[in-house]
């Protein structure tokens, strides 16, 4: 069903958002190999990265429920047809 298929791709995309938000967060305050020991690590807005990941969190939920309602319609139509 195409709108399963699209509901899909938007949790991959969610997903992905998440995880490479989470992994700023993470590398936020390490300090790469190559950059010398006197510079500091780079900043990451906390803030910012927290909104990212709540949209994320939130797009993620939003299309696993249109998932949930392409099944249930797709559970349907079967019933109906049989």
């Amino acid at each position: 069903m195409d709108v399963m298929n699209a509901a899909l791709g938007g949790m991959q995309i969610a997903q992905s958002s998440f995880e490479r938000t989470a992994q700023r967060i993470a590398g936020a305050s390490t300090r790469p190999l190559d950059r010398p020991p006197d510079q500091p690590p780079d900043s990451v807005d906390l803030s910012t990265q927290m909104v990212v990941l709540l949209a994320a969190r939130n797009q993620f939920q939003a299309n696993a429920q249109v998932f949930q309602a392409g099944d249930k319609m797709e559970k349907k139509l079967l019933d109906i047809l049989a």
